[in-house]
């Protein structure tokens, strides 16, 4: 095979990641393939795939050919006063070598996280720790050895994984260099749970969350405003701020609920079987939930679905990653929330 050849460079990567690790141009790593769940009525996002297990021999050829790809880029930019960079130049001659490299899916995240310093990684899909543990410790390591340069390694979970794992398990997980868990609560309501098919119970949720945290793991909450329409709308902030004052997870961020055509729930909507609430409405409901809110957490509003504008036009929350402390900014939030309920 001639140098700079395009199957030196093959690598699988999928499509979601949560907001913070895109921000963040983190390196995103294809564990495993689509949801092993795929019950929840609400998402859209894995239900025409089937869910698979890579091998250990596949993650570390993945990682092995991303790694391949930095070095040449680095070679192509060859500067001798910073020999480890990548210019935009060196991407082009190398691209200029290996025209395929255009049509290769990931390539333009992987210049991305190269060229903004390549601090953090997210290993997808929707589920990596359902895994073996020692695969996943394996391929975590290969990871850590194979880029050095990465603070933060994360990943999206199951609360009812983390229930199967030991706690050994997951400090093992944890040692072998991933550090946050993105986990979707979406409500603590347990009528709500059941009716959108989470497979958990608000129980659940909490031993899990606490399970995670000590492992060592930092955990990321989400749960979504405006889930259970106008019949649970009280029920679900009540029950979902209680459930995260039992865990105090590190992050709380807020994904409000949109519904997407084609789901159980959207054609619930379609049909009067459930009443969405206005975005007024979901405001109020985020605000019933936050005053009931009793947590050292960092509560954030990163997604796009947090909309709302401040009388004086501005976005009402920040998109901020690290979003308020609590309690330190509650009730300024609280107060810039109220604020922007008197916005029509």
């Amino acid at each position: 095979m001639p140098p700079y050849h395009i199957d030196t460079y093959q690598f699988e990567t999928g499509v979601y990641r949560p907001p913070s690790e895109g921000g963040s141009a983190s390196l995103l790593v294809r564990f495993t393939r689509n949801c092993p769940w795929n019950h929840c009525t609400f998402c859209s996002m894995y239900k025409t795939a089937t869910f698979q297990l890579r091998s250990l021999d596949e993650i570390t050829s993945d990682i092995d050919a991303m790694a391949c790809l930095v070095k040449d880029m680095q070679a192509f930019s060859g500067s001798a006063d910073s020999p480890g960079e990548i210019t935009r130049e060196g991407v082009i001659s190398l691209l200029e070598k290996v025209p395929m490299l255009n049509h290769l899916d990931g390539f333009g995240m992987l210049v991305e996280w190269a060229m903004s310093g390549g601090r953090t990684a997210f290993i997808q899909d929707a589920n990596s720790l359902i895994m073996k543990t020692p695969d996943l410790v394996a391929a975590l390591g290969h990871l850590r050895t194979t880029f050095p340069s990465l603070e933060r390694v994360t990943s999206y979970s199951r609360s009812r994984t983390i229930m199967q794992k030991s706690s050994a398990e997951l400090l093992s997980m944890h040692e072998a260099g991933l550090d946050r868990l993105h986990l979707g609560l979406e409500t603590g309501d347990d009528a709500l749970l059941k009716k959108i098919k989470k497979g958990v119970t608000a129980d659940g949720l909490v031993e899990a969350g606490k399970k995670a945290m000590e492992a060592g793991f930092q955990v990321s909450e989400y749960w979504m405003p405006g889930l259970g329409g106008r019949e649970f709308s009280q029920s679900h902030a009540m029950e979902t701020a209680a459930v995260l004052n039992a865990i105090d997870p590190h992050y709380i961020r807020s994904r409000p609920f949109r519904a997407i055509s084609g789901t159980p729930l959207y054609r619930e909507i379609e049909a009067g079987e459930t009443i969405q609430l206005k975005p007024k409405e979901q405001l109020e409901e985020l605000l019933t939930m936050l005053r009931n809110l009793e947590v050292s957490s960092r509560v954030c509003f990163d997604h796009a679905g947090n909309f709302w504008r401040h009388p004086s036009g501005e976005l009402l929350l920040t998109h901020d990653y690290e979003g308020y402390k609590f309690p330190e900014e509650k009730e300024a939030l609280l107060a810039r929330i109220e604020e922007g309920l008197k916005f029509k």
